[in-house]
């Protein structure tokens, strides 16, 4: 049997007809550039996220680096991220000339540790105040602790710029003043960073990113540095890039956004039936630890998105013999990720060769992705549990 990671040929197949025709709508406009395809994704996005803008760019990885900019963060700043994640995250601080400042991870979520935060803002402060944003991801589909981060954030006084590439659509609860409200990657901190890599839960046929904001001022900055700083046209007073979304990529994510919530519904079902699965062979009790829910149990989180599953992460012994195993046995899988963003070669210049971030490094030794799309079968599933216990059973 055959259960490729990802398979998007019956997403593809079932909105083939309708996908065709927007795309041929955009050729036969001529309006090549943003236009009523973008404007009406950017709106659908920020109304579905809970924030009142939302600006198109160019990918997940532009959407980063113009919301630093947006910040004016620069040469000498310092922006306190996780260690664990896709480079992108610190390309972009890096590109600006800023220097990432990491914090080790939770071991169950994967997602930066509040408590290192804590710790890292209260040594800078007695420093200069060098860090000046915080940039949490929220990683696999499950939103960063939130609560704790927002409130380091206010009162350190610091912007929060949102990593969801990987999580449009997740929720996690936050309480205040005794009440407790659920709330959408994205529309917490002073940007929400969004990708729309084909690989993503709401995925384009390319690149294409969106940064989501409550303040009309910054969205409006964000907008003039997507288009060269330029406002009015040709004249400008900062500068910025070419950061636009292409209205191709917008018309077909309009078709898919209608979808999204269905999609998200079936990645948990798939999500819950591994666990069914790997608990009828013993494997999650002895070996295998299995991707924790954290929200999943506060109140009404039956109503809420407490995990979209961009990727089902497993931690297992003998990772990439299991790894191997399983690609001859016809089954894909991936690591994310095999090498800490403290331990890439492009980072040797600024001196992060002696720091260890133990969490983060053992993650990168022990993680599995399985297949987890919506398209996905019950009997493939079977196999790929099927296949694991052989591997550990033999």
């Amino acid at each position: 049997m055959q259960v490729p990671l990802l398979d998007l040929k019956p997403q593809m197949n079932a909105l083939r007809e309708e996908i065709i025709q927007a795309v041929t709508g955009v050729i036969d406009s001529t309006r090549y550039i943003l236009g009523p395809e973008v404007e009406t994704f950017e709106k659908a996005v920020a109304d579905y996220s809970g924030t009142g803008f939302a600006v198109g760019v160019s990918s997940g990885t532009d959407a980063l680096l113009i919301s630093l900019m947006g910040l004016e963060i620069g040469p000498g700043d310092q922006v306190l991220t996780t260690p664990y994640t896709f480079f992108a995250t610190m390309g972009s601080i890096l590109r600006v000339g800023a220097i990432p400042v990491f914090a080790d991870i939770e071991h169950g979520t994967m997602n930066i540790d509040p408590v290192r935060v804590a710790e890292l803002l209260e040594a800078d402060r007695k420093k200069g105040n060098r860090i000046k944003a915080l940039m949490p991801v929220h990683l696999f589909g499950q939103c960063a602790d939130m609560q704790r981060i927002m409130e380091l954030a206010a009162r350190f006084e610091l912007p929060v710029i949102e990593d969801a590439a990987q999580a449009i659509g997740a929720e996690c609860p936050i309480t205040r003043n005794g009440q407790t409200a659920w709330h959408r990657a994205g529309s917490m901190g002073i940007a929400g960073c969004f990708s729309f890599f084909p690989s993503k839960n709401l995925g384009g046929i390319g690149d294409g990113g969106m940064v989501t904001a409550k303040d009309k001022t910054f969205a409006a900055r964000l907008k003039s540095l997507r288009n060269h700083g330029a406002e009015p046209k040709y004249f400008h007073t900062i500068v910025g890039g070419n950061f636009r979304l292409d209205p191709v990529q917008a018309s077909v994510l309009n078709i898919k956004l209608k979808y999204l919530e269905g999609w998200h519904q079936a990645r948990r079902r798939n999500a819950a039936l591994y666990r069914q699965l790997f608990d009828s062979t013993g494997l999650s009790d002895e070996i295998v630890t299995l991707p924790p829910a954290v929200y999943s149990d506060v109140d009404k989180a039956d109503q809420q998105n407490y995990h979209i599953y961009n990727q089902f992460i497993i931690r297992a012994p003998k990772r990439d013999e299991l790894r191997e195993f399983l690609v001859q046995n016809n089954i894909g899988c991936e690591v994310y990720y095999p090498l800490g963003l403290h331990r890439q070669e492009c980072l040797r210049p600024y001196g992060f060769e002696d720091i260890s971030f133990p969490v983060a490094e053992q993650a990168s030794r022990e993680t599995l992705a399985l297949p987890v799309y919506p398209g996905l079968e019950v009997s493939q599933q079977e196999y790929v549990v099927e296949t694991i216990a052989r591997f550990y059973h033999r």
